[in-house]
């Protein structure tokens, strides 16, 4: 009798990425709303994404959060959250003429950036942002002090054209999700022209925003195709992207989840790089993975280049919430 036997897989090799997916910031914002639902109940509202990713969002709508981009769409007596990328002044001050309750999602390292403009400002300096025009961070950390008093920079160019009121006094803050190299050229190029640059203590781009980075630069050399998981709106993920074309990859890509995959480019004993930004579940790693391994046997390598144990602490109003 012939039995029939299933042809072998072709074999892929898969170089997954650690650090990758959530950062401390953004697992607290989820908690935020999540037990801001069990303590008060449905709904919740969130002013602006909660954080980047579709599937995160979808997830907490499904659990009662509404997500609006205003306050002016919230109900006064139903709370309202902030969300992660930080909000400019004027918001809180909002939700407080009118006796709202709102919880601050807000990244406790968009707060310092915050912070820093602040005590900049108090000290009569002139002040530079680092970062992209119109990403929700940018627009808070702008909206922390009177219009103008922040002067937007997005690339090494603007440098040159950038004309300064007091040369000798000038402060440099930065977005906490951008391109590590790519700022190192900016404030290089600030450093030439303003010798006296007053910079950050301690760097502004945040700890998970550098170790993606560096673990996508380790693995992107060997890769034939590198994905990145994450959505079109999450900067970080679209600069590990960038990172990795950069570092050597010979394709890098952005992919929502594993309904994204470019089946027609993945070629059987092909190098596929795999890291996904900070607002993207591990569950969609997870589900990528499973895709790969339903047409291909996999041989896995992981990569580590740096340990995270960073927790932030949760609002005093929802610590004891479970």
């Amino acid at each position: 009798m012939h039995t029939h036997t299933a042809s072998p897989k072709p074999n892929l090799h898969l170089i997954l990425a650690s650090p990758r997916g959530f950062c401390a910031g953004v697992d607290r914002a989820i908690q935020i709303v999540e037990r801001a639902i069990s303590k008060y109940g449905a709904p919740v509202y969130v002013r602006h994404e909660i954080v980047h990713n579709h599937h995160v969002v979808k997830d907490l709508e499904n659990k009662g959060a509404v997500f609006v981009d205003s306050l002016n769409e919230c109900p006064q007596d139903r709370p309202v959250i902030f969300s992660a990328h930080g909000v400019p002044k004027s918001v809180p001050q909002t939700a407080r003429n009118r006796n709202m309750f709102y919880l601050d999602a807000t990244c406790p390292l968009v707060s310092k950036v915050h912070i820093e403009a602040r005590r900049h400002f108090e000290q009569g300096r002139e002040i530079i942002l680092i970062g992209h025009k119109n990403h929700p961070e940018v627009i808070g950390t702008m909206g922390q002090l009177p219009e103008n008093a922040i002067f937007l920079i997005e690339t090494k160019q603007q440098v040159e054209s950038y004309l300064p009121q007091k040369s000798d006094n000038i402060a440099v803050i930065t977005q906490t999700t951008l391109s590590v190299d790519d700022t190192a050229d900016i404030i290089k190029a600030l450093k030439a022209r303003f010798p006296n640059l007053h910079l950050p203590h301690k760097e502004d781009i945040c700890y998970a925003t550098t170790n993606r980075q560096a673990a996508v630069k380790v693995i992107a050399q060997n890769c034939d195709i590198l994905l990145i998981i994450g959505s079109e709106t999450s900067s970080n993920s679209l600069r590990l992207v960038e990172v990795g074309q950069k570092a050597g990859a010979r394709q890098a890509m952005l992919i929502a989840g594993e309904e994204d995959l470019p089946w027609d480019l993945i070629k059987p004993d092909m190098r596929i790089g795999l890291s996904a930004g900070a607002s993207a579940p591990e569950l969609l790693v997870e589900n990528v993975i499973t895709a790969l391994q339903d047409r291909f046997t996999l041989n896995q390598q992981d990569i580590k280049t740096a340990r995270e144990d960073i927790t932030f602490r949760l609002p005093r109003q929802l610590e004891d919430t479970p």
